[in-house]
């Protein structure tokens, strides 16, 4: 199980890390806004960095095309618009759920489906709450541990200083983080029965890969959904999480039947597939940013390649 000490060490006051913990006091008092302000100004820095991040502007525009061929321009080009706004407002997110009060997301949260696993936790199985790279996933991922104890999985920062703070700040309200590399100890807390929250719709680099469509287009996705469900029994269930204007709507899915199987391929498909419902639902709300199709099946080029 994650640490929940997190001592302050020595090395992390070296003063080649004082940028970052500048960046994090201004993130600290960011969080500490009121709510309504922080949208308004997250829709300007999400304005702003839609003028000046050309090439994450270019992933994301490359994702939409590929993901939404039936929009015209015109339509990409405003759902474009409305994500860069909602990137910019789930920094405020972000920030608020490690280190700021969730009281006023508290008052009109929705949550739905928290009986459907009655008959999991009945049985003793663990839960595998799978669900997508949203910018409302930090936020709706505490407000749900205030009712299941819920543990998470991430990829490790690079930067030690960022590492610290955040799994500090999860640690607040998550019952335990572990790593992408910590496999072990989050098979371990499945068997025992324990609920875990995990992400598996990016492009991570790995042997346990397969392809898989993802809105009709093959995407490299990892198989650890199949791989943790045959390992440890648990059940796979369905987050789906977004914000409708200012409140949040939580809602878990019936656990996924018959997983999983014996083809890691085809279980993985269901998984994207389930994402992908995800993501209709709330458009905007999804990190189109990250170039989800790089990797390609032999003979395809990167769709992100850019043509000389």
């Amino acid at each position: 199980m994650a640490d929940t000490a997190l001592p302050l060490r020595p090395s992390l006051l070296s003063p080649r890390l004082w940028p970052m913990w500048l960046a994090l006091a201004g993130m600290c008092l960011g969080a500490r806004l009121p709510w309504g302000l922080q949208r308004l100004l997250g829709g300007w820095i999400g304005a702003f960095a839609l003028r000046v991040a050309g090439t994450r502007r270019r992933a994301a525009q490359i994702n939409l095309a590929l993901c939404f061929p039936e929009k015209s321009e015109a339509e990409r080009a405003a759902l474009l618009r409305e994500s860069f706004r909602d990137l910019g407002i789930g920094f405020f997110e972000f920030a608020r759920a490690w280190w700021g009060s969730v009281a006023p997301m508290r008052r009109t949260v929705r949550i739905e489906g928290l009986e459907r696993l009655d008959e999991v936790r009945a049985a003793g199985r663990g839960v595998l709450m799978v669900s997508g790279h949203f910018m409302t996933l930090e936020m709706c991922g505490r407000l749900m541990c205030e009712h299941l104890p819920l543990a998470g999985m991430y990829r490790r920062h690079r930067n030690p200083v960022m590492e610290w703070a955040v799994k500090r700040g999860r640690l607040r309200y998550a019952s335990a983080m572990f790593t992408n590399e910590e496999i072990r100890p989050a098979m371990r807390h499945l068997k025992q029965g324990g609920f875990l929250w995990y992400a598996p719709d990016q492009d991570m680099r790995g042997k346990d890969t397969v392809f898989a469509p993802f809105f009709g287009v093959q995407a490299a996705t990892i198989t650890a959904t199949h791989q943790f469900a045959r390992l440890s029994g648990c059940a796979v269930v369905p987050f789906f999480h977004r914000r409708e204007g200012a409140d949040y709507v939580l809602r878990l899915g019936a656990p996924l039947a018959e997983f999983p199987s014996a083809d890691a391929t085809a279980d993985s498909a269901r998984v994207n597939a389930q994402i992908e419902a995800m993501v209709r639902q709330a458009p905007s709300q999804y990190l189109w940013i990250h170039r989800r199709f790089k990797r390609r099946p032999a003979g395809e080029i990167s769709p992100y390649k850019k043509q000389k």
